[in-house]
């Protein structure tokens, strides 16, 4: 395993656990006690959501039924390294809200802070967590049997860490933890400003 120092330091203060949650695509092919998966998505039970509305929705698959019934929409390059994972989910939102007249603008904000709960929560629990967007959405919804009103934005892999000489060769040199931008290359004062 790394040691996140290595490639990750923050430039103010800080709770560790923002600097310990990174993708990594090795699993190990050990399940996740069900105890365990409950306080991941409790966690994403408690992020804020416009009006309270609570649009997400979490499609888990854990059977190797669902596992093959999942991977008959990801990409076979997200395949090759999700396979082991013992948990896949499906991150969905209701788009519309009945109170508001129809469409929820916020559905999709919403839904990327409860999944961004769930990966903090799992990352406390000693899990990792890694979200693609390499599947196909329209046989996703198919075959996940979702509503029209309803959009899937990413298949999350979840389960414990394997080693990265697990993976295939092309993956393993980008096995590591990502650096991130610094503070004042995404913030503007009082307008607008694009930072390159």
């Amino acid at each position: 395993m790394y040691e996140l120092k290595e490639f990750r330091k923050a430039s103010h203060d800080i709770d560790p656990i923002f600097i310990k949650r990174w993708s990594p695509r090795s699993f190990l092919n050990k399940e996740v006690p069900e105890d365990v998966l409950n306080t991941v998505f409790e966690a994403a039970r408690w992020a804020p959501s416009a009006a309270n509305v609570q649009p997400w929705r979490f499609v888990v698959a854990r059977t190797e039924a669902d596992h093959q019934r999942f991977h008959s929409f990801i990409f076979d390059g997200n395949v090759a390294w999700c396979e082991k994972a013992p948990v896949l989910i499906a991150v969905v939102s209701k788009t519309d809200a009945e109170f508001m007249g129809g469409e929820n603008p916020s559905h999709a904000f919403d839904t990327g802070a409860a999944w961004g709960y769930l990966a903090l929560e799992a990352a406390r629990n000693g899990l990792a967590s890694h979200a693609m967007g390499g599947f196909d959405k329209s046989k996703a919804k198919e075959v996940l049997n979702i509503p029209e009103n309803y959009m899937v934005h990413a298949i999350v892999a979840i389960g414990y860490q394997g080693e990265k000489e697990d993976l295939q060769q092309q993956l393993q040199e980008r096995e590591k933890p990502s650096d991130r931008n610094e503070v004042d290359t995404f913030i503007s004062e009082g307008t607008f400003a694009e930072k390159l």
